[in-house]
């Protein structure tokens, strides 16, 4: 039986450091192995990934990574479920009484601070996408769509009062999306290109306001007064 399949069928016991009033370790195992496995996942794929790997990564022992996350697949699919809500929660509040100009300057800067800070979970995210989305397909086609629609219809509103031009709101999100995972998704051509190990903040503010500038202009908004 292989390791995957054997992680969801197996019986543990509860790890020794864990038991009444440790909630502050729980929180920091679980983060440490959150972490981990966010960068081997990224790097070997969800296939060429393992338990113990993630484990060591993390410094505990396999049997703790089990008790925490219940699965490899329960663990990778928290990790992605997790990228997306980083992604969502910046534009969950938006209304129809907001400003185009703002709300997507904001979202557009956002991201690409997301995609630094968080470029393993960009390139798990990918991974899963360019494999056909297998652990991902009833989020999709179900609470993701949903969600997208929601922001379409206030794009869709703004531009019925002629805040913004009467782009196509789900292609406009999908270039905001495409456009600002780049950085993250294609490390190795963006460094490989630019001759840079590595964006400076300078970098990053320079293309953050290029994009802003670009996306804007293409949605007939008039950018933010600074």
């Amino acid at each position: 039986m292989s390791e995957t399949e054997s992680t969801e069928i197996v019986t543990l016991k509860r790890p020794r450091e864990v038991g009444a009033g440790n909630g502050a370790t729980r929180a920091r195992n679980e983060q440490e192995i959150l972490a981990a496995a966010e960068r081997v996942f990224a790097r070997h794929g969800y296939r060429g990934a393992s338990v113990q790997a993630i484990a060591e990564a993390a410094g505990l022992p396999k049997s703790n990574v089990l008790y925490y996350m219940g699965s490899k697949r329960g663990l990778y699919v928290r990790l992605l479920e997790r990228m997306m809500a980083r992604w969502n929660a910046l534009l969950d509040d938006i209304s129809v009484e907001d400003d185009p100009a703002q709300v997507l300057e904001a979202f557009i800067r956002s991201k690409m601070q997301l995609s630094r800070r968080h470029p393993e979970g960009s390139r798990l995210f990918a991974a899963e996408i360019l494999g056909g989305a297998p652990f991902l397909q009833g989020y999709l086609r179900g609470e993701l769509r949903d969600w997208v629609q929601a922001r379409a219809r206030i794009f869709e509103q703004w531009a019925e009062r002629g805040l913004m031009d009467p782009v196509d709101p789900v292609w406009l999100i999908f270039l905001i999306w495409s456009a600002t995972q780049h950085y993250a998704d294609f490390e190795a051509q963006v460094h490989g290109i630019t001759g840079k190990d590595e964006l400076s903040d300078a970098d990053v503010e320079e293309i953050t306001a290029f994009l802003t500038r670009v996306i804007l202009k293409g949605c007939g908004v008039r950018p933010c007064e600074p």
